[in-house]
């Protein structure tokens, strides 16, 4: 517990010198498996208590840089497309007494940060290619489900909620071809679509919606072992896709 306590104690004198004071990034990185969204979550050390990933902007680098700096030490990912969504930066966040008593750290953190104002950062990724990484005040980095998110520290709950709030509103703008295979169906195009808004569509919307905005080829193989006709397989146009992303054409109201 001593050198635990000397770490943290180095570690935020480290922070104080090399760090803007009282600006901060928040980073709600949801992974899409199987069907399902979540979330990645941070326990604090010793405790039964989650947050999001996060950190302060060194002195040095621009903000963009260090939201990826940070995504990156958390998932591993390389390659991550980020967007800044919302700045949290209300005179009173949340309860900071009670924070710290359920954080436990050894060192007078409201003293060290008074105020923080957050710049809020969502990614969207394929988990299972995700590497949860804890850091030196956490002991796990886990996935949660969207329904069962439990009472976060600071106000994480809130930041989630508006990160969902703007993916679903800037879908037509978001890249989605990283969380599906090669090749897939029009109905796990749908399926996926419909997880991210969180509500259904209209099949045949759907397919006359993404069959004119052109961003698929279909190849000549089929879906076998599937209950019904076995349905083509496509791939997204690299040539067509990234330009419909850029214009956000391709939008389900």
């Amino acid at each position: 517990m001593k050198d635990f306590n000397h770490s943290v104690t180095h570690y935020f004198k480290q922070e104080a010198e090399q760090s803007i004071h009282y600006l901060s990034i928040d980073c709600v990185v949801f992974g899409f498996h199987e069907g399902r969204i979540r979330v990645l979550l941070l326990r604090w050390k010793g405790t039964s208590e989650w947050s999001l990933p996060g950190g302060f902007i060194r002195k040095a680098e621009s903000v963009d840089a260090a939201a990826v700096r940070i995504l990156r030490e958390r998932t591993g990912l390389q390659q991550i497309f980020l967007q800044q969504f919302h700045i949290f930066g209300d005179a009173v966040r949340y309860n900071q007494e009670d924070t710290w008593q359920r954080i436990g750290l050894p060192v007078d953190l409201s003293k060290w940060s008074e105020r923080t104002i957050s710049l809020g950062y969502y990614a969207l990724v394929e988990y299972a290619e995700v590497t949860p990484r804890p850091d030196l005040l956490t002991d796990a980095c886990d996935w949660w489900s969207l329904e069962d998110l439990p009472n976060l520290l600071f106000d994480h709950n809130r930041i989630i909620a508006v990160a969902l709030e703007n993916l679903r509103r800037q879908l037509p703008y978001q890249p989605v071809s990283h969380l599906l295979p090669e090749t897939f169906t029009m109905p796990e195009l749908q399926r996926l679509y419909e997880t991210i808004l969180g509500r259904p569509l209209d099949a045949r919307n759907f397919y006359k919606k993404v069959q004119a905005s052109g961003i698929l080829q279909r190849t000549d193989e089929r879906r076998k072992g599937t209950p019904y006709k076995s349905p083509y397989l496509y791939r997204f146009d690299p040539g067509v896709y990234p330009e419909v992303v850029r214009e956000g054409s391709l939008s389900f109201p």
